[in-house]
């Protein structure tokens, strides 16, 4: 697979503003998906944050392994890095979003206040990739619908300033991707959960990495989902297969659609695609 390029307007934009507003906000907030807690990090604007003070929030908990997220989240604890895990459907997280921030800026906080200084409200700015969740949890936070939300990637293309309570303001940005991905299991892992367009690879291949996937990770989900799969044969073999017995005659593309769309809707089953191994260079 050859190396995707994607980097609209937009993206190269508010690339520029999340640089430039990094001075007006007290700590970073960066949103992943938890299915994908490394891959669905933008190195490019991590580089960006640097130094600022960060709380990782591992969204869509309710769609990830649970086992796989608890190792996730003490692999990012251990590394200095404050992290939480939410479901932003859920009201709770307006509460946990607002203790962790606190918990954050404590010392800055009360070096504030030993100079004759309050802070009342703390300012944060919302990054992550597309797809990710972001307008689900802003309109959670701001406690109504502020934010487009959409099933799609790069819904949000615009910058706001949103007041979730007394004790948090939030910058949001656009979704961003970085130019270009080097790695081809990073693409496919983005593109299996909806994380960039469907047009941007080949279905078939991300079909393939799927089942690949499920066969060494969630043998038992694609058992329990798909019961007329024989496990045994190669992905390839295993699409032609199960064309055939769905009564799709040779039209791959409806098998392809019909288990991206499975794997997306949480049909087989909690999934992480991302282990701690891959972040310590481990296969």
């Amino acid at each position: 697979m050859a190396t995707i390029h994607w980097f609209p307007g937009h993206m190269s934009k508010a690339r520029r503003q999340v640089q430039e507003n990094l001075k007006f906000v007290d700590f970073v907030t960066i949103l992943v998906d938890a299915r994908l807690p490394l891959s669905s990090q933008n190195p490019m604007l991590t580089k960006i944050v640097g130094d600022k003070p960060k709380l990782l929030i591992l969204n869509k908990a309710d769609l990830a392994d649970p086992a796989a997220t608890k190792e996730w989240r003490a692999y990012f604890e251990a590394q200095g890095i404050p992290t939480l895990t939410v479901n932003s459907k859920e009201q709770a997280t307006v509460k946990k979003v607002t203790e962790a921030a606190k918990k954050l800026m404590r010392e800055k906080i009360e070096r504030q206040k030993e100079r004759g200084i309050q802070i009342e409200t703390l300012r944060t700015m919302i990054i992550g990739i597309p797809n990710a969740g972001k307008s689900t949890l802003m309109n959670r936070l701001a406690g109504k619908k502020i934010a487009v939300v959409g099933n799609k990637p790069g819904v949000t293309k615009g910058q706001q300033w949103l007041k979730s309570n007394k004790d948090l303001e939030i910058l949001d940005t656009p979704g961003i991707l970085w130019p270009k991905f080097e790695d081809e299991a990073v693409a496919l892992k983005l593109a299996l959960t909806g994380a960039i367009k469907d047009n941007l690879l080949p279905m078939d291949e991300v079909t393939i990495f799927g089942l690949n996937y499920f066969k060494t990770h969630y043998p038992e989900a694609l058992k329990e989902r798909f019961k007329q799969m024989n496990l045994d044969d190669e992905a390839p073999d295993i699409i032609m297969d199960m064309t055939r017995k769905l009564g799709f005659r040779e039209d791959y593309d409806r098998f392809y659609s019909l288990f991206v769309k499975e794997v997306r809707d949480g049909k087989l089953g909690l999934y992480t695609l991302d282990t701690v191994g891959d972040a310590n260079g481990n296969d």
